[in-house]
């Protein structure tokens, strides 16, 4: 399972390169999507109808401006892209250099948003989103995907609509079909994958030790991620170290369908026989 999830991250990020870059965070449009807000470092590509002379590919500098021919100096931090249309738009007409200006702007590449990735990730980082919708698991591929001591679930940290906000993206959910579960990035976000949730055996087992825990795993299936018994152990008699919500330690005798949780430790006795 986790060479398949890892194997399918490292495609998305193959997938996500090869279309074309538009735009990060910004408000909802009627749609319910969220419009481009530019910012420095994006490069644009402009073009006034009827006017070719007048098209432009330039790079939104620092201070948050591009120079355009005829009309100089343009602000167009914090725009989206409608908004900036229409004030090159308006800027061309009142300085009487087209009539009914129609202009269209292009994002070529989108630098100006950024998030962070943390944790067991192959390169944990600040990355650009560089496309509208851009969404968690297409994140999680740009930074070379989740290692093999990682967890299934990538948590989220940032803002909506001004508000703080913290919610957890199940990968193999995703990878399964559920693309709902998949949610858009935003400006400033920060990502997180923890470590792996573990267990742990010790006694008459073959390989005792800590193992990763999988999703559903039963006691039956952990004694087969050790090894299995030695000659001398015995499924009689097992005993399950399990601490619960308050932190206390209980000692359990349980059933080879049972579940088993993150940090659960597992002892095998020696037969008698």
């Amino acid at each position: 399972m986790r060479y398949f999830i890892q194997c399918c991250l490292l495609a998305f990020a193959c997938v996500s390169s090869a279309f074309a870059q538009t735009a990060p965070v910004g408000k909802a449009d009627a749609a319910g999507k969220p419009e481009y807000v530019l910012g420095p470092g994006d490069v644009i590509r402009i073009t006034v109808y009827q006017n070719p002379d007048l098209t432009l590919e330039t790079r939104i500098s620092e201070q948050g401006q591009i120079t355009f021919p005829l009309i100089g100096a343009v602000a167009l931090n914090g725009s989206s892209v409608a908004a900036a249309e229409q004030r090159i738009g308006t800027m061309l007409k009142d300085g009487g250099f087209v009539n009914k200006p129609q202009v269209n702007i292009l994002l070529v590449t989108a630098r100006s948003s950024q998030i962070s990735i943390l944790g067991q990730v192959t390169r944990p980082g600040r990355y650009p989103i560089e496309t509208v919708n851009s969404r968690v698991s297409e994140m999680i591929a740009a930074a070379g995907g989740i290692v093999p001591t990682g967890a299934d679930i990538v948590s989220v940290t940032g803002t909506r609509d001004g508000k703080p906000v913290k919610f957890d993206v199940d990968i193999p959910a995703v990878l399964s079909g559920k693309s709902d579960y998949d949610v858009p990035v935003a400006n400033g976000d920060i990502l997180f994958v923890d470590r792996a949730p573990t267990f742990y055996i010790y006694g008459e087992v073959q390989k005792p030790g800590a193992f990763r825990l999988e999703r559903g795993m039963t006691l039956l299936q952990a004694l087969a991620q050790g090894g299995g018994l030695t000659q001398r152990g015995t499924e009689r008699g097992l005993k399950l170290h399990r601490r619960d919500a308050s932190g206390k330690l209980n000692v359990l005798s349980p059933k080879m369908n049972d579940p088993v949780e993150r940090d659960d430790v597992i002892y095998v006795r020696e037969s008698v026989f």
